[in-house]
Order: structure tokens, then sequence, then C-alpha cells
């Protein structure tokens, strides 16, 4: 090893390095677009289902949108928790790792149900031959019904278990209150799934979804992208991490390095 490098005489490498913000900034990019993804894709699947709802779509052309637009929100979701989690300080990390755990929940049970729809069901109705696989449509209390309120239900969870790793401060409580909103309409969107007699005015009880989904994924966007150069690579706040290397001791001597 080169006596220049880590040598007494070389000053003590800085914890937030370029590489550092590079890598921060790299993920709290791909966290603010994924976020801006998902909540573009629910604003879409709110209007193809108003549309739905109100007879301006048909068969096909409404199931395919629905679906699709559903579709598109799962990937950018869970790459948006996922960058949360990365720029979380450590000692809150668990809530974080929990919101991943929630959101791969939602995301295989709704995508098993979006692509069954899209590549199987929905070709079947078309050719008038859905016979056997009439099983696999999603109608009232049927599987894939209860794959899509499952999905929905950890969604919500997600953003409840969120709450404790935000801070109460500045732009974040209002992260933390969308979080809590969004937590809150969840029981609602149970009622509408697991009620004993669907109806579309049933349905419109789920509508604050309609506003809290989009919303919480929106704000923990630009969350994820105020926080890019809040956080150190090993995971704590520049200010609180403790400086390794050697440290000046009474009169400029150098004393053993802080472990």
């Amino acid at each position: 090893m080169s006596a220049r490098a880590g040598g007494a005489g070389s000053p003590p490498r800085s914890a937030h390095t370029p590489q550092g913000d590079l890598s921060n900034r790299t993920v709290a990019e791909v966290g603010y677009w994924s976020g801006l993804t998902a909540c573009a894709s629910a604003v879409a699947f709110v209007v193809v289902q108003s549309m739905q709802l109100l007879g301006w779509l048909r068969f096909p052309a409404d199931e395919i949108l629905v679906y699709g637009t559903s579709l598109c929100i799962v990937v950018p979701f869970l790459l948006e928790i996922l960058a949360l989690h990365h720029l979380t300080p450590r000692r809150r990390q668990f809530w974080t790792h929990a919101a991943i755990a929630f959101a791969i929940i939602y995301a295989v049970f709704v995508t098993a149900n979006y692509v069954v729809q899209l590549v199987t069901v929905i070709p079947a109705k078309r050719a008038g031959d859905l016979g056997a696989l009439r099983v696999l449509d999603q109608t009232p209390h049927s599987m894939f019904w209860d794959f899509d309120a499952i999905g929905y239900v950890a969604m919500g969870l997600v953003a409840l278990v969120a709450v404790p790793a935000i801070d109460h401060v500045g732009f974040e409580r209002w992260v933390r209150r969308s979080l809590v909103l969004h937590a809150l309409v969840t029981p609602l969107i149970g009622i509408v799934y697991f009620a004993p007699a669907y109806s579309t005015t049933l349905l419109q009880i789920g509508f604050p979804w309609a506003i809290t989904a989009p919303l919480f994924m929106l704000m923990i966007a630009i969350m994820v992208r105020r926080r890019r150069g809040s956080l150190s690579p090993d995971g704590l706040h520049p200010r609180t991490r403790r400086p390794h290397g050697p440290r000046l001791g009474p009169r400029g001597r150098r004393t053993a390095p802080v472990p």
C-alpha cells in the first residue's frame, strides 16, 4: 500500500464525498421521477374509472385502460418507496423497510390480477370464449377481486408504517399528513371490496382514494428529492456523524483515531 494512502500527513477524508453525494442524488432522482410516474398513473386510472362509470367508455377499451393504468402504478411506486428507504436515516429505516414489505405485497397481488385480466380474460371475452376462464374474471367477490382488495389495503399499510420515518417539521410535516390521510381512507377501500352487496353507489365511498393516493405519491416524490443532500454514504446525517481518522488534542497534538 502506498505510504500516501491514509498517511498521517494527509487530511481526513470527508464522510460526505462527491461520490456519496452522487449516489444519493441518483437515488433521489430515481425516486422522484418514479413517484411522479406513479402519481400520474394513479390520476390516469381515476380519470378512466370515472369515464367508465359515466358510460363514456365501452368494452374492451374501458377494461384495457382501467387495468393498464393500474398496472402502470406498480413498478414506479415500488421504486419510489425503495428510494425513500435509502434516503431515510438509519435509526428510522425499520419503518421504511416495513413499507417496502407492504409495497411488495401490493405489487405481487395487483400485478397477478392485472396481467391475467389483460392477457387472458379480456382476449377470451372478445372472442366470446370465456367458458372455463370465467373463474379468472374480476367480478365482485371473485378470487381476483380479493387479490385487488389485498393489494390496495397493502398500499394503505405502506402509508401507515412510513409515517414514523418522516419528520414533524418543514415540508415533511405535510408529507406525514398526506400519509395519514391515505391510511385513514384504507378502511373505506375495505368496505367497498368486502361489503356483502356491491354497487356503484358503494364504490363512491372509496372516492377519497382518488385524492389521497396520487397526493401521497407526489409528496413522497418531492420529499426524496429534497433529501438527496441530507445523508452521508453511511446513512447518517452529516451533522450527527462522528468523524473518523486522527483528531487534534490540546496544543494541536494528534490523538488516537475515533473508532
